[in-house]
């Protein structure tokens, strides 16, 4: 099978960000974004997919940490549409929730060509969970929209019976990703091309 890697680097006069990306790697991950509970997850996200990911990023953080959060999830998302290229064979729909004490989150997507961030919490209302180390949850939704817009992917995540502890709420929704994405973008021997009947997905 031909290797799913790709090279991404994104500079504007904001940030300065490169991926480097292997779809059918082992979990292996080098981050360093500057952010460091982003950082965390991210490792969380590319140990449960499976992704062997390396990640360098510089930002405005004079300013505040937005930018260059919202911009790691735009890059990696094209990382990923990349290295997919045709998408030819992948199962394209991926569904995996994760646990962390009483939170679960469940991740569900599609890799359709369009992409569509939407996000439901039940339990604390997203607004009042507490940031952590100056993460905030809005950030993460930031990360996700721009990650499922530039992959070309649907994406819901759910988090349920969320507390005000964030690392708690985002910790199993980026596990949950890990393994969604993971399911969607494995081959599928049944599937000898595109998976859609349209014969074609952007």
């Amino acid at each position: 099978m031909k290797k799913r890697t790709a090279a991404v680097t994104r500079r504007t006069r904001e940030t300065d960000i490169s991926v480097k990306l292997n779809i059918d790697g082992s979990g292996k991950s080098m981050i360093r974004t500057g952010i460091g509970f982003l950082d965390h997850m991210l490792e969380l996200f590319a140990f449960w997919g499976f992704f062997d990911l390396e990640i360098r990023a510089r930002g405005d953080f004079k300013v505040d940490i937005h930018h260059t959060n919202e911009d790691i999830g735009i890059v990696l998302g094209q990382a990923f549409k990349k290295a997919l290229g045709d998408k030819k064979g992948i199962r394209r729909i991926g569904y995996a929730g994760a646990p962390m004490e009483e939170v679960v989150a469940k991740a569900i997507l599609d890799i359709n060509g369009r992409g569509f961030f939407g996000l439901k919490v039940s339990g604390v209302p997203a607004g009042r969970i507490m940031p952590s180390e100056g993460y905030r949850f809005e950030y993460a939704q930031h990360f996700f929209d721009g990650l499922a817009k530039h992959l070309g992917m649907n994406l819901n995540i759910r988090i349920e019976d969320a507390g005000k502890d964030l690392h708690a709420a985002l910790e199993p929704a980026f596990k949950a990703l890990g393994l969604a994405l993971d399911l969607a973008t494995q081959i599928d021997p049944r599937r000898k091309g595109v998976p859609s009947t349209k014969g074609v997905i952007d």
